[in-house]
């Protein structure tokens, strides 16, 4: 459905959890909204379960401060990004709602930039862009994430691995609730989500340029490994095998390299290996 240009009201849906720090979660609101050259017409934050003072402190803040509608869902338990993010998404009132994460910056051009893209492409259900990532100072850029472009292209690469930067997606309401909405699956809720999605006939996007910086920490790379992260990854391959998107041979290949990455590989090196062959590093 074409957005009307004269009426570019979307909703920015967000999530904070126990774990969260105020300061960096304050700047991730404040990038998001006011630093916007398109703001959004209201926000969603949901609260996953019991949260610092700080952080409701600075919630309590930023609903006097944000020349927008705050609003706060609060969720009595920490139940996870999957069901947060379906909470929020539930809760929004526009059509096109954007995502985004409680400590990253986005660039002051996102969502202009985005609904620019959705207007003139109104065939197109998901857009996202490229991400840099950062270490302490939002200066300090270590690595670049770079995905396809087209849809053709992002298709393709979804074969592979996940084909679209969460943190940066804008998405229309009523495509991502057609194809289930946010299911939980450990730490692929969005690529599942993607994948249920191409299955429902939707079209994809990725703008060339960087538009959110993701704060990461240093050990970041090598965590992403364990028996857990590769049985999940592996079951999702799975999926995708059972519903003709990947050939078996192509699911032979890629559980392989998931396994000897994410088991065989010590921390150290599967943090090099990430960096040098899914980052461009900085």
């Amino acid at each position: 459905m074409r957005v009307c240009v004269m009426d570019r009201g979307f909703s920015l849906s967000m999530s904070v959890y126990g774990g969260d720090r105020a300061e960096f979660f304050r700047r991730a609101v404040v990038s998001a909204t006011v630093e916007q050259t398109l703001p959004p017409a209201e926000v969603v934050l949901v609260v996953d379960g019991p949260v610092a003072w700080a952080i409701d402190e600075m919630i309590a803040e930023l609903q006097d401060e944000l020349p927008m509608p705050l609003t706060v869902v609060r969720l009595q338990e920490n139940v996870g990004h999957a069901r947060s993010r379906q909470a929020g998404l539930e809760a929004t009132r526009y059509r096109i709602v954007a995502m985004h994460d409680s400590d990253d910056v986005c660039h002051p051009e996102r969502f202009a930039r985005q609904m620019e893209y959705l207007e003139q492409h109104p065939d197109v259900n998901v857009v996202g862009a490229q991400i840099t990532e950062f270490v302490g100072c939002e200066d300090n850029v270590v690595a670049t994430r770079r995905c396809p472009e087209g849809d053709e292209d992002i298709k393709r690469y979804m074969k592979d691995r996940c084909p679209m930067n969460f943190v940066t997606v804008m998405v229309r309401k009523d495509s991502v609730l057609q194809a289930g909405g946010f299911i939980d699956w450990y730490c692929e809720e969005d690529y599942y989500l993607w994948v249920r999605m191409v299955e429902n006939g939707c079209k994809f996007g990725n703008l060339p340029e960087v538009l959110v910086n993701v704060r990461v920490g240093s050990e970041m790379y090598g965590r992403r490994g364990g028996w857990r992260y590769f049985k999940s990854e592996a079951r999702l391959q799975r999926y995708m095998l059972s519903r003709g998107i990947i050939s078996w041979p192509r699911y032979a290949y890629n559980v392989a390299i998931r396994f000897a990455v994410q088991v065989l590989m010590p921390n150290g090196l599967r943090g090099w290996v990430f960096c040098r062959f899914a980052r461009k590093k900085q």
